[in-house]
This record gives structure tokens, C-alpha cells and sequence, in this order.
């Protein structure tokens, strides 16, 4: 597995869910479910921005079942099926950073410019929760972080009590990468939390050029123990 790229994935997954959570009225576009949350307090409170919550999930789950039938079906080199994907979200980042930024800000948080920006957003996001679940599953997860906060504070405790793991996955090493991960995705977060403070909908530029890096490890070969 090509070390650096789960770290810039997650990296990428803070950035755009946060913000796609500032710029698309509340939307997650990584962390689907947490839509759940903002469309119950949107429905109690009688707020707007409620169809591309409902929407964010369906398109989500659609995404990586029509991606993984493709896949299996036309790809069978697992190193192909990686650089196909890592180019289809960086198409999908694109055209969602394209539409942000030339209709953006948006002022109807039920709107069709921002309900489209942020389904391309959430497509994109979608092929990135593949691409981990299928290619990188020896990595933490790029997009979410409780499970991984919860299994680090686990393996503090063991630490703590002088536990070392199995010989072949110690848990210091596995801490290692779970605290990298979270490390990563929480910068990503301020990142984007600090650009759209700065640039507005122009933080969704950077994006596309992060996936482009993650295209580029893609094209780099492996290196050999």
C-alpha cells in the first residue's frame, strides 16, 4: 500500500466535509448519516435546506453500488480499478469546485445550484469511501473518526498496561496510523474551516488538486520490502 496516500485521503475527507458543511448550508458530503441529525433539527425548527440532506444518503449508497458493479464487471487489475476511481472522484471534485465556485455563495439552501453542487460532492465522497473499503482496507477509514478515536483510546489503555498486541499488527504501530489519520482529517478540517473564512466558495479549489495528488501516488509504483 502506497504509505502517503491514506493520509492526504484523509486529509481531502476533513477538507471537503467541512467544507461542504459551511458552504452548502449544512450539508455533510463525506459523513452522510450525520444529515440525519441537521434534517431532524432543520424539520424541528422549521428551517430550509432539507432536500439535499434527504437526498445526500441515496446518492451516497447508489454511487458505490453502481461503481463497485462497473468495476467488477469491466476492471480486473486491483491497481487499475484504483486509478480508475481516484480520476473519477477528482472528476466529480472538479465539477462539484466548478459549480461552487461560479454559482456560489448560495442564498436557497434548497436551491438546484447548491443541491447539485453538493450531490457532485457527495459522489465524489462516495467513490472516496470505496476506494478505502475496496483498496485500502488496512488503513483506517478517510472519512470518519469515531471508530477510529474509539479503537485508539482503546489501544492507549492497552499500552498503558504494558499490552503489545500479536507480533505481526502491534498496537503501537496500529496507533501510529490511527493517530496520523485522525491527525490528518482534523487539519483538513481547519484548513477548510480557515479558507472559507478567507475565500468563501473558492475553498472548494482545492479539492480537485488534492485528488490530482492522490491520482499521482496512484501512478507511482509500489515499493518493494
Amino acid at each position: 500500500m502506497r504509505p502517503a496516500l491514506p493520509f492526504l485521503l484523509s486529509f481531502t475527507g476533513g477538507y471537503v466535509d467541512t467544507a461542504g458543511f459551511l458552504g452548502l448550508g449544512g450539508l455533510f458530503t463525506a459523513h452522510v448519516t450525520g444529515n440525519f441529525v441537521t434534517l431532524g433539527a432543520a424539520l424541528a425548527s422549521g428551517t430550509s435546506g432539507i432536500i439535499a440532506k434527504l437526498l445526500a444518503l441515496p446518492v451516497f449508497c447508489l454511487t458505490i453500488f453502481v461503481l463497485r458493479y462497473l468495476m467488477r464487471r469491466s476492471v480486473s487489475n486491483s491497481d487499475h480499478s484504483l486509478r480508475i476511481m481516484l480520476i473519477l472522484k477528482l472528476l466529480f471534485l472538479t465539477a462539484g469546485a466548478v459549480l461552487a465556485i461560479r454559482l456560489g455563495p448560495f442564498t436557497d439552501p434548497d436551491g438546484l445550484p447548491l443541491v447539485a453542487t453538493g450531490m457532485l460532492l457527495v459522489t465524489a465522497m462516495a467513490i472516496q469511501n470505496a476506494v478505502h473499503r475496496i483498496h485500502l482496507s488496512s488503513a483506517p477509514p478517510t472519512t470518519l473518526m469515531t471508530g477510529t478515536t474509539t479503537q485508539i483510546m482503546i489501544d492507549l489503555a492497552d499500552v498503558a498496561q504494558g499490552a503489545t498486541g500479536d507480533p505481526e499488527k502491534p498496537v503501537k504501530t496500529r496507533l501510529s496510523k490511527m493517530a496520523l489519520a485522525v491527525a490528518a482529517f482534523a487539519l483538513g478540517c481547519g484548513l477548510a474551516a480557515l479558507s472559507y473564512i478567507v475565500a468563501g466558495v473558492w475553498c472548494f479549489a482545492l479539492p480537485p488538486l488534492l485528488a490530482l495528488a492522490s491520482v499521482a501516488l496512484a501512478f507511482r509504483p509500489e515499493k518493494t520490502p
